[in-house]
């Protein structure tokens, strides 16, 4: 687990090339906000997390499996990623702030993920 990254992931860099791209501008990693979100659009007010669906348990995906070996403390570990996630939304929501998250598995269909990053952020006055 020590090479497991929290930020500037591959996932992270796809998305941002993808929102660069399309001329919004952001920031990274916010220390201000609560759950330190991974992009930033300060003038749209939205807050954009990039989850690994494997650590987020991204329901109904092939790559939120759960180890066969140590099942307590992974279903513990998955438990609790999910409800600080579920936390930070709220705190960012209660400060006005417009919470989307962008699943790892996306990054597949880069395409699709565009079309989905323009659809969500023109629902937010982009």
């Amino acid at each position: 687990m020590s090479r497991i990254h929290g930020k500037d992931t591959k996932p992270e860099s796809i998305v941002r090339s993808q929102i660069h791209s399309m001329g919004y501008r952001f920031r990274l990693h916010v220390k201000e906000l609560p759950g330190r979100p991974d992009i930033v659009l300060p003038k749209y007010h939205t807050a954009i997390f990039v989850h690994g669906c494997f650590w987020h348990r991204h329901i109904g995906c092939k790559y939120a499996y759960t180890p066969k070996s140590r099942g307590e403390f992974w279903t513990r570990k998955f438990k609790q990623n999910v409800e600080r996630h579920e936390i930070v939304s709220r705190e960012l929501d209660q400060l006005g702030w417009r919470v989307l998250v962008i699943w790892e598995c996306e990054m597949s269909e880069l395409p699709a993920l565009r079309q989905r990053l323009e659809s969500l952020l023109r629902r937010d006055g982009g």
